[in-house]
Parts: structure tokens; sequence; C-alpha cells
């Protein structure tokens, strides 16, 4: 078995072991998209942080890791394709991670597990790991277009990005494990994505500030994609994030998009996952986040 880093050139084989992953999990046929790939990967040094497992020419297993400036913390992935389960590659993997993790010198990091896989637990926690978090990935089928508060939702002007990226911002200084990330970092890493849809990204406004933000994207996880949303503290208890959801699958149905989803914490400071829940959605996935120091 040989092992490589990853190039974009395989984004194609990797989504496949990827989704071979998935369904063999959550026994549902996989959504992902080369998008959500691309995403994923975004902040990826895909030279000295990525690695393919192959044999044959047959792609075995993959992973990535990806590093938050300053914050001393790393993230990592590993994937094992079902057939090769069983085999060993999985601690290769996490020893590959770890590896950089070190050589990064951070602190912490977090390794990623859907919450069935009793084998990544099982490897994790033998490896000085501990579950931190838990995430749901959720989904809505709509059979009609919702109605929608009379809340002044406006489509955001692009002159306003930045106070959308500063409102974003504010939003989720509450919730764990959140990193800030400055404009031109995140303004760069958005305007380079080819599903980048500004008329999909929505605004509320009071007194002339900004009070609540959703962005949106059309083609991810098959279907429609709540990429982020926030109300600042002020006006926190409106009903503005209920508001922006049905704008949101408002405007997805009428553009004849009727799968859409989100990912949320599933302890959620703010109730998100009961309000996602009132609006029509369910839980599909769930994903757990291991962590070790490395003190």
């Amino acid at each position: 078995m040989t092992s490589r880093p990853a190039t974009t050139d395989d984004y194609d084989a990797m989504l496949a072991l990827l989704a071979a992953d998935e369904e063999h999990f959550n026994e549902r046929p996989s959504q992902l998209t080369v998008g959500d790939l691309r995403e994923w990967l975004s902040r990826t040094e895909l030279a000295a942080d990525s690695w393919l497992y192959e044999e044959g020419g047959e792609l075995c297993a993959l992973g990535w890791c990806d590093f938050v400036a300053g914050d001393k913390l790393g993230f990592a992935v590993g994937v094992v394709h079902p057939a090769w389960k069983g085999k060993g590659i999985g601690p290769q993997l996490l020893d590959r991670s770890e590896g950089r993790a070190r050589d990064r010198r951070v602190t912490r990091m977090h390794q990623i597990a859907f919450g069935p896989d009793d084998a990544a637990r099982r490897l994790l926690v033998s490896r000085g790991y501990r579950e931190v978090r838990r995430f749901y990935e959720m989904a809505v089928q709509l059979e009609a277009a919702p109605e929608v508060p009379d809340m002044g939702i406006e489509t955001l002007d692009p002159e306003g990005i930045r106070e959308f990226h500063d409102a974003l911002e504010e939003a989720f200084r509450d919730h764990w494990e959140h990193h800030p990330v400055t404009f031109d970092e995140w303004w760069g890493r958005h305007s380079q994505n080819p599903n980048l849809d500004l008329s999909l990204w929505f605004v509320i406004r009071e007194r002339g500030e900004v009070a609540a933000v959703v962005r949106n994207e059309a083609n991810r996880n098959g279907g429609g994609y709540v990429a982020a949303i926030g109300v600042r503290r002020p006006w926190r208890g409106n009903g503005y994030a209920k508001g922006l959801l049905l704008h949101t699958f408002r405007e997805f149905y009428e553009r004849g998009i009727k799968r859409v989803t989100l990912g949320v914490d599933a302890e959620n400071p703010t109730g998100a996952t009961h309000l996602y829940e009132r609006v029509g959605m369910h839980v599909e996935q769930e994903n757990i986040v291991f962590e070790r120091s490395f003190a």
C-alpha cells in the first residue's frame, strides 16, 4: 500500500470514498457533493496536511488536518473505505495527523467521527481522547413554500459585506470553540467559492443596524444549505432566526430546491436545535468531536 498527499484532481475519488463511508454508517444514500469537500478542505495545505492510501490504484483511505492560527488547535479527519476497515489503516491515519500536530506545536487536537462509528471511538479513547461535543446535520424536505412573517428581510447589498461579517462574528461569540476570523481572511475564502451567490445571503436590520443574518448556498449536501445563521445579542428573542429560516426555505423552494440542510451544535446555547425542529427539520446524522491535549 502506498500513501501520498491529495491534490484537487483527487476530489472525485475522495468524494466517492467519503460517500461510501457515510452510507456504511448512516444506511441512507449520501448527499455529499464536491462542493462540500472543497469547503472542508478550504483551509488545508494539501501538500503537507493531507494523505491518501492506495492499493493497486484503488483509494482505500484518506485523511487531512488543518490548524487554527494562534490558537494552538488542530482539527483532523480520517476515513477508511468500508472494504478496508479493520486492517490497521485507522491507527496510521491517526499517527499522521498527530505527527503534523506535533510539528505545528499545537496543544490540543480535535478528531471527528460519525456517531455510530464504535471502532473510531475505541481507537481514539485508547489514544487518550475524550468526547467533547456532538453536532447534528439536520434536513427538511419542503412540500410547499412556507409563510414568512413580515420582518423587513433584505437580500444583502454587496456593499454591506463587511457589516454582514461583523454581525455574524458577534452572533457567534457565544458558540463553543468559536475562533474569530478577520474580514480579509473570511472574504478571501468565500469569494473563491464557486457556489457563491450573494442573492442567497439575507439580512434583518433594526434602527439602521444589522440585527440578524443568514448565509446560504444552493449546491451543498444535495440541495440548499444554511451555511451560517446568527442573531446579535441585543435582538435575540424576536423570532428573527425563525424568520430568516422560513425566508430561506421559501427562496429555495421557489428556485426548485426542495431539500435544505444545515449543521448545528447539539448543545447550542441559543436553543437552535429546537428551533430547527419547529420549522420541520430532523436529524439525519450525528458527528462527534474528540479532543486530546498535547501538554
